[in-house]
């Protein structure tokens, strides 16, 4: 689909922090805490293999991206590969999530902020990110970029500054910490204290604090070098995530007891307090507020590409794929950006939990369902693909076709665990309910689509037939 009217300013140093971002958020910093103590050090286990699995389905992204480069990514392969039902109804369920998550995130990063400076309310705090990044959007994608590179930046060097003070303590480094060697991997109770299946559990968590990758081919229909931009980005971001969640989580359970009641609120900030570094909770603040504006930025910024790549589609309003002189789908980012508003409004008149309960839950496994959008993509792309032509794609899934069934078979096993899972089996439900609604709406397009496009042959057969009978 073109995006001749959007402008390729991203460059590949940029593209590559973007990717790196997307994938480190609030999640790591603060939800790690949660799935630590449920499950003790063997923790450390589920984000080593939900990893891998994420880097599997990046990977069949990245085949399908450079191959060809376009905005809509993912939801532009579906209507290609799979018919414009599966385009329209990934690209929308995955526009709702991220308006979803600015909205929450907008609340999120104003709590925060108040904790900080008090002086100002929560709702005014949320005001001003979504009206500052709102403008950051509108401005030029190159702006959009600059800022997170940035953001992606600071959650990068706060990560790696973090594992190296870690392995300093692991290694006894300060002198008034006693090195705890393996006592709090396996002296409390083992790596699975509380045996293998609350480590499943918890995988379910840790898969979805993975979700924000896939960023990075929906940035590349803007990049200045978009095949080599996404081969180099993709392969640089699967060996950090694994570096900085393994890494980070593994220190975290090294230092500290698992069954710590510091690790469930802020695991890194327990573990800077346990090291007596002057203003922990301070410095932690100031990062996961970091994480959550970069989260808000990416979100605009996702859905607003995403609404563009749907209305260039003719799978959504017109208006929403129009650029200004930047560039920039205006209208696109407006809409994104009206759920943060809505959210700020709703914070400052009314009580929010409970409907931002409803909104997080019914777009909870939205990962799954993009993430096996993907793979049904790659493997139809590859069957309509002639063997000299998938040897000739730029970046190739490994072990293709084989493996990608068996990453399939991998989301599938996640979606029957998040049936059985007390936690998780709601958000299933609601996002199911979300995803039925779109499937029902991309069936009647295409379905409309094929009779619209129908309708000129027939009224050629119509008209020669008549002819015929005249001439008789």
């Amino acid at each position: 689909m073109p995006t001749a009217n959007l402008k390729p300013t991203i460059n590949t140093r940029q593209l590559t922090m973007i990717g790196i971002g997307g994938v480190i958020g609030a999640g790591l910093f603060v939800g790690s805490g949660k799935a630590v103590a449920a499950a003790g050090p063997g923790i450390v286990l589920a984000y080593l293999l939900t990893g891998l699995v994420v880097i599997l389905v990046m990977r069949m992204l990245a085949e399908l991206a450079t191959a060809s480069p376009e905005t809509g990514s993912f939801s532009s392969y579906a209507s290609r590969e799979l018919g414009a039902w599966a385009g329209l109804s990934v690209g929308w369920v995955y526009t709702y999530h991220w308006c979803v998550t600015v909205a929450f995130e907008a609340i999120a990063g104003g709590a925060i902020a108040n904790q900080l400076l008090p002086a100002l309310p929560t709702w005014a705090f949320a005001l001003l990110f979504m009206s500052a990044l709102t403008g950051v959007n509108l401005a030029a994608v190159s702006s959009f970029a600059r800022f997170e590179y940035w953001f992606a930046l600071i959650k990068v060097a706060a990560i790696v500054v973090f594992i190296g003070i870690g392995i300093a303590a692991i290694c006894g480094a300060f002198p008034h910490y006693n090195a705890p060697g393996t006592t709090n991997l396996l002296g409390q109770g083992g790596l699975f204290p509380n045996g293998f299946t609350p480590v499943l559990a918890a995988s379910l968590t840790v898969f979805f604090s993975y979700f924000g990758t896939e960023l990075v081919t929906i940035a590349a229909g803007e990049a200045a070098d978009p095949v080599n931009a996404v081969r180099r980005s993709m392969r640089s971001v699967a060996g950090r995530i694994l570096v900085f969640y393994v890494g980070s989580v593994l220190v975290v359970v090294t230092l500290l007891p698992w069954n710590s009641a510091q690790i469930t609120e802020s695991p890194y900030t327990a573990v800077l307090n346990s090291l007596k570094i002057p203003g922990a909770g301070t410095i932690m603040n100031v990062i996961v507020l970091t994480a959550v504006l970069s989260c808000l930025n990416s979100g605009l910024y996702s859905s607003s590409r995403m609404l563009f790549s749907l209305a260039q589609r003719g799978e959504g309003p017109r208006l929403l794929g129009r650029t200004n002189r930047s560039g920039v789908p205006a209208a696109g980012v407006l809409a994104a950006a009206s759920a943060g508003f809505l959210a700020v409004v709703a914070n400052y008149f009314l009580p929010t939990g409970a409907v931002f309960s409803f909104l997080l839950s019914s777009s909870g496994a939205v990962a799954v369902v993009v993430y096996l959008c993907i793979c049904a993509t790659q493997i139809a792309g590859r069957r309509h693909r002639t063997a000299a032509q998938a040897a000739a794609l730029p970046v190739r899934m490994w072990g293709a076709p084989y493996m990608s069934y068996v990453v399939m078979l991998a989301l599938l096993a996640i979606v029957v665990g998040m049936v059985f899972g007390s936690s998780t089996r709601t958000p299933l439900a609601l996002t199911l309910v979300v995803t039925t609604v779109a499937v029902a709406a991309g069936l009647l397009h295409q379905r409309r689509a094929v009779r619209i496009a129908a309708a000129p042959a027939a009224n050629q057969a119509s008209a020669e037939r008549t002819q015929t009978v005249s001439a008789e």
